[in-house]
């Protein structure tokens, strides 16, 4: 039986670390899903990780179900949440209820997750969960305000970590059922999982979250310009690259036989 919402929102209070990693396609949903992670995430890292973009801010909503649909074909336990791309939740509640809900009617989603901490975003997050939209907060480095907060550290000063303490809790409070905490210290990452009681997921924020999760595309070694936090257990970009030479070499010399 798949995981729920309310499933992994038990998590914590059982003292069990949430499993979390992205996807964007059958392939991959099936190999993440298959390894045991308890949340698949269709991130908007797509963008840079998949699509080429230097950013995440070019992926548009349709492009994002489009590979929810086939994330969805590959996964068959986890819980499947995906970003809503920027530009198409920030401009009204009205306007976040309509993607998110595309999200779900389309792609088969489970839940949605939405960038940012402040008052309005925080309203947006209670709208959606009056409709019956679960959704996953995400705060400290928020990818899609890379030209207003670069891909620095966030909450270093102290003024910085008591608005991110006041974000999560109001975040909670509105409803969200988790809250990805990025790039962040790491006691700070402590404090707010301390003090809240719906899981934090980090992501270069410690190792005393909740839970923790990883751009499959870094872990797995496909990217050239991975972030510092990320971690990759296994360089599948060397042995692509080397086993299609030995392929070009051997069609080259013809040395090639698919029946051997």
């Amino acid at each position: 039986m798949g995981i729920s919402v309310q499933k992994l929102m038990q998590y914590k209070p059982q003292g069990k670390s949430i499993v979390a990693l992205t996807a964007w396609d059958y392939t991959s949903a099936a190999i993440v899903d298959q390894a045991g992670v308890d949340l698949i995430l269709v991130g908007d890292s797509m963008a840079t990780a998949v699509l080429g973009h230097e950013s995440t801010l070019p992926l548009t909503l349709d492009e994002i179900i489009h590979h929810a649909r086939a994330v969805k074909r590959g996964s068959q336990r986890a819980l499947l949440i995906c970003d809503l791309p920027f530009l198409t939740y920030q401009e009204s509640v009205g306007q976040a209820i309509a993607s998110a809900g595309r999200v779900l009617k389309e792609a088969g989603m489970q839940g949605v997750k939405i960038e940012g901490g402040h008052p309005e975003m925080v309203e947006t997050v209670r709208r959606l969960v009056n409709v019956g939209i679960p959704v996953m907060g995400h705060i400290g480095l928020t990818p899609q305000s890379i030209h207003q907060l670069g891909l620095r550290q966030q909450g270093k000063a102290e003024d910085e970590q008591d608005v991110l303490i006041e974000q999560a809790i109001a975040l909670q409070q509105a409803g969200a059922f988790s809250i990805v905490l990025e790039h962040i210290p790491t006691d700070l990452a402590r404090q707010i999982s301390q003090k809240l009681t719906i899981p934090t997921i980090g992501i270069g924020a410690g190792p005393d979250c909740d839970g923790q999760i990883l751009v499959t595309a870094d872990l797995w070694g496909l990217t050239d310009r991975q972030p510092p936090f990320a971690k990759v257990y296994v360089n599948l970009r060397e042995q692509a690259l080397t086993g299609t030479q030995a392929f070009c070499t051997d069609v080259q010399t013809g040395q090639f036989n698919p029946n051997s």
